[in-house]
């Protein structure tokens, strides 16, 4: 693929998650296979979703998938790179879980490798990336963080799914995206949970907590290793209600092979939105205060933040636009 990320109207990779579950009975590297249990709450697509996906698929910020191929890892569990997960008493499973699923993207095309570039920016969208502000280096960065309010809930409910985000891919090899996610699933409530997607073909999520509107987000990936490494092979992803302090956290999860030089400073994406009352009610726009650092792990005072907005055909029509500053960036919806 040849797409130029760099300009705003290109085609993207559309990287991001819903829910699912990975819950296995604690075994030895040689006990027998353990199987998945999937969580409850999944977001299962409606009758809006794309008329390609298959009924009873689940919505993740990555698209479409099975929902046997979306696990869960719960606090002190890690994710492997063979994509096997670490116990908390440091057993692992025998065999990593493996997808028999095809996945579709959010625009309802199939998935056959890593990740799909689809390009909704002159189409109505109603499913996928509605807006992102992001900016590249040609090193790695070693930390991206962000703070951001938990927005009112919307005022009806359409089946609607939002995800608000920071987080950090490869923007010359993109198979998968490192996220702390705020997410609602109609009818809600809000939920913060941390994603990593998609070693082989499967999507993880840790466990969502549940928050409430006006509480204050705390988004961090960070790497694991010393200041100065270019490739870190795990990673810390941590979302945190700082109002109340609870966080749901994947440590030391994988980044297969990747370098991460690409970093998102806030993204909206949207499922299922049919009229501009599927937005959260009142406050039309989210701000988030983000940091991004670099390979030394040093703060990058003045990042140079790309924005891409909705397309210019997107419906429902309603209050889209963007507001970029060195440390701030705001969504409006």
């Amino acid at each position: 693929m040849t797409h130029d990320f760099r300009l705003p109207s290109s085609s993207y990779w559309i990287g991001f998650v819903v829910l699912a579950a990975l819950l296995v009975c604690a075994g030895s590297l040689s006990a027998q296979a353990t199987a998945p249990r999937l969580a409850d709450g999944l977001a299962v697509a409606g009758p809006n979703r794309p008329p390609q996906v298959p009924e009873g698929y689940v919505i993740t910020p990555f698209g479409y998938f099975h929902p046997s191929c979306v696990l869960r890892a719960v606090e002190g569990e890690t994710l492997l790179a063979d994509g096997r997960i670490e116990h908390a008493d440091g057993t692992a499973d025998a065999n990593a879980p493996a997808c028999g699923y095809p996945r579709y993207s959010p625009s309802g095309a199939l998935v056959t490798e890593g990740f799909l570039k689809v390009n909704d920016r002159e189409v109505p969208t109603v499913n996928g990336w509605l807006e992102s502000i992001w900016v590249d280096t040609s090193t790695s960065y070693g930390k991206v963080s962000s703070t951001w309010p938990v927005p009112p809930q919307p005022s009806i409910n359409n089946g609607e799914t939002l995800f608000l985000f920071n987080g950090l891919e490869d923007i010359d090899a993109v198979q998968s995206i490192l996220q702390p996610v705020l997410q609602w699933y109609a009818p809600g409530p809000w939920a913060v949970a941390s994603w990593n997607c998609c070693l082989k073909g499967i999507t993880v999520e840790s466990t969502p907590v549940p928050v409430n509107p006006g509480d204050t987000i705390l988004g961090t990936i960070s790497s694991s290793c010393k200041a100065g490494t270019t490739y870190c092979a795990k990673w810390n992803i941590v979302s945190k209600d700082q109002t109340t302090g609870k966080k749901t956290t994947l440590s030391k999860t994988p980044s297969d092979g990747q370098i991460w030089n690409w970093a998102f400073g806030a993204v909206m994406e949207i499922y299922g939105v049919t009229e501009c009352s599927d937005f959260p009610k009142g406050n039309k726009s989210t701000v988030f205060t983000t940091q991004v650092y670099d390979q030394n792990l040093n703060v990058i005072s003045s990042p140079s933040w790309t924005a891409a907005p909705a397309g210019t055909n997107t419906k429902p029509k309603c209050g889209y636009g963007l507001t970029v500053a060195p440390t701030q960036e705001t969504l409006k919806y």
